[in-house]
């Protein structure tokens, strides 16, 4: 059986999305690099699917100083349990000391099942993570009991750790002047790995065409809406910037809007170039979910209100008269 000192290393998980490395990616590389750098260590990134090796230069530009592509003939699309045996396999044989990827639909549905295979822990859906635990282990923090709580998570006998972040909860891995490093490459044949489904067809999400998570303009709306039929006002203002509609959890519990549009620490954590915050009064959970956004305009009512502390602009006033003005206005500068 394997020591604790017998783990060395940190590695990241790549997504990969149409053919491309998510840009959350960088964020789980941006940590296990972090970590790595603490502990005087390497940090690895793992790439799998067909044809995607060229894209490990990517990684590696980024800080990774090893990428192990795993080249896989005719996988085309992400298949959970695929991406989990020849992570098993390769966590296996190098053993790292903590495996880290993002909480997306991805890395729900794949480190589980990972953690499953490798009988070791999971610390999920985290908005902190820091090196010094007990038996030198990661210390994870995540939201619980609706946000109120922040509990502090570590497997101090469990290696590898296996980690996922929180979309958009931490900062990407920064572009390094002249990154070097060496691409391993592993050939998979698909059907040795016997898959227990495939994918037959991509479907793509209707409704809300732009991400929460990748928008750089969102606008908002809260419980000064007052009602599902004036968000119409919200949807308007986040158009005329071709922007994403969001929402506190106030409107999302009162049914005023589905939850998919939820910011905060039960919902999305964003981090665009705009956030604009109607009728928002600025609870804890939802700021933690926003107040890293490059500029935050809070429209409210209450110039006594929690969002004003974070907000980069300010206006106290009637959203159902700021909020129509200003769309109009945008629109009338951008043309549209």
């Amino acid at each position: 059986m394997a020591e604790l000192s017998d783990y060395k290393g940190f590695w990241s998980y790549a997504e990969v999305k149409e053919g491309r490395i998510t840009p959350v990616s960088y964020e789980a590389l941006g940590q296990a690099k972090k970590l790595a750098s603490e502990k005087g260590t390497e940090v690895s990134s793992v790439l799998i699917g067909e044809g995607l090796c060229e894209q490990a230069q990517e990684l590696i530009k980024r800080g990774a100083n090893r990428v192990i592509c795993a080249e896989v003939l005719g996988l085309t699309a992400f298949v959970d349990q695929v991406h989990a045996r020849i992570l098993a396999d390769l966590v296996e044989e190098h053993k790292p000391e903590a495996l880290i990827g993002i909480a997306s639909f991805y890395g729900k549905a794949l480190f589980p099942r990972l953690a499953a295979k490798l009988n070791t822990a999971l610390a999920s859906d985290v908005t902190g993570l820091e090196s010094g635990g007990e038996n030198g282990s990661i210390v994870a923090t995540r939201p619980t009991h609706g946000g109120n709580v922040m509990l502090q998570v570590s497997c101090p006998n469990s290696r590898p750790q296996l980690v996922t972040l929180r979309p958009k909860a931490f900062s990407e891995a920064e572009v390094e002047g002249g990154g070097s490093g060496e691409v391993v490459t592993r050939n998979y044949d698909l059907d040795s790995l016997q898959p227990g489904s495939k994918v037959t067809e991509v479907i793509k999400e209707g409704g809300q065409q732009i991400s929460l998570t990748e928008a750089d303009i969102i606008v908002s709306g809260g419980r000064g809406v007052k009602d599902t039929k004036n968000f119409p006002l919200v949807q308007e203002l986040a158009d005329a910037f071709s922007g994403a509609l969001g929402a506190s959890r106030a409107a999302v519990d009162a049914d005023w809007i589905p939850y998919a549009h939820q910011v905060g620490q039960t919902g999305k954590t964003v981090n665009p170039k705009l956030y604009i915050a109607c009728g928002i009064s600025g609870a804890i959970q939802h700021l933690a979910g926003m107040q890293s956004s490059k500029v935050i305009v809070a429209i409210n009512r209450d110039p006594e209100a929690p969002i004003f502390n974070v907000a980069t602009y300010g206006i106290v006033g009637d959203l159902f008269e700021i909020v129509p003005a200003l769309a109009k206005k945008v629109k009338e500068a951008l043309g549209k």
